[in-house]
């Protein structure tokens, strides 16, 4: 019979509700994650099941139950509220919830992604954040170079960084260029070597390679994707799980008779929907198919409805790609953006 653990997880303690093996007793316990208790319960306890809610991310939690030979669940945190008979909440409360929902199959799991792919998107987010801070600073470097009286020009060329430098300055205007110089150096091999990194995961992933054959798309949107959306094959309609999947699906808010549809949902990876939507743009201005479409719909719909409109088309697009194992040439040839590419006539 299987071993279930039901875990209120909290940033430093957890309440664990469990069933003795040897009594048959449901017990529960507080456990504080800095103690050696923590270690010696999941220890003793033989191989089992242990859920918990998904609202924290903790790879050391993860790594602890891997290594004593436990299987985690992570479920979704309103489904399991819903299933709640009492009012009543706390944290003894909410390990035996999960508890009873585990030993009686009702755990509302969801899929997670595995710490390979998260740990690419967690990379990804880092380089974007420093990519931000250094466009900051290129944006104060030009406001020196104004008060120098330099013309306007992009400070990213070389050309402008070296008028900057060699204008005369007072001593606090020349600290303050030492120093946003030595930033802008210092972020600039930040960059470069993460970009490293990630171009050795582009590079021996065959998915991420078949997906850079689509204009517009690199390799940080292409891996993005692959480690963001995962194994497409768990989607039974492409064209639209994959997009609610990533956030890009409108939100519905209809009554009665009338239909209306709101922003976006914004669920999912936020890196995903933003790398989606600079290889958008681009792919709108070059791949032909995604220029007639963004075109016609620019002329009634605004911009940012366009581009999310363009997003939303082109991930569909790079999920059947990836279900198919096909690359953008081929895609094109089948002349299928959305459904099953795989029900063409004639194609293997």
């Amino acid at each position: 019979m299987p071993v279930y653990i039901g875990v209120d997880f909290h940033p430093h303690q957890q309440t664990v509700c469990w069933c003795d093996p040897d009594t048959g007793e449901i017990k529960t316990r507080n456990l504080f994650h800095q103690s050696a208790d923590l270690k010696q319960f999941y220890q003793q306890m033989p191989p089992a099941i242990v859920g918990i809610e998904a609202s924290t991310n903790a790879p050391w939690f993860e790594a602890l139950l891997a290594d004593t030979g436990h299987e985690l669940r992570v479920g979704n945190p309103a489904l399991i509220r819903a299933k709640a008979t009492a009012r009543h909440k706390s944290d003894k409360r909410d390990a035996e919830l999960i508890f009873d929902l585990l030993r009686t199959a009702e755990f509302p799991t969801l899929w997670r992604r595995d710490r390979a792919s998260s740990q690419v998107l967690d990379i990804l987010k880092l380089r974007l954040s420093f990519v931000s801070q250094r466009t900051q600073l290129y944006n104060r470097l030009q406001a020196l170079g104004h008060s120098f009286g330099l013309p306007k020009s992009p400070m990213k060329t070389q050309a402008m960084q070296t008028a900057l430098k060699e204008c005369p300055a007072s001593e606090a205007q020349a600290l303050q260029r030492t120093q946003l110089f030595t930033a802008l150096d210092d972020l600039n091999a930040r960059i470069e070597e993460l970009e490293t990194w990630l171009q050795q995961q582009a590079t021996t992933n065959a998915q991420v390679q078949r997906l850079q054959t689509q204009v517009g798309v690199g390799y940080l949107t292409a891996l993005a994707v692959v480690h963001g959306v995962g194994d497409v094959r768990r989607f039974t309609k492409v064209s639209k799980q994959v997009a609610a999947f990533v956030g890009l699906e409108p939100l519905e808010k209809s009554s009665s008779t009338k239909v209306k549809f709101g922003g976006i949902s914004k669920k999912g990876s936020w890196i995903v929907r933003y790398l989606l939507g600079q290889a958008g743009n681009i792919a709108a201005r070059y791949d032909p198919t995604l220029k007639s479409f963004s075109k016609r719909l620019g002329k009634k719909k605004p911009k940012a409805v366009v581009k999310t409109a363009v997003a939303r088309k082109l991930v569909v697009k790079l999920a059947i790609m990836m279900r198919d194992n096909i690359n953008a040439a081929e895609f094109d040839r089948r002349g299928r953006t959305g459904g099953n590419a795989r029900r063409v006539p004639g194609l293997q």
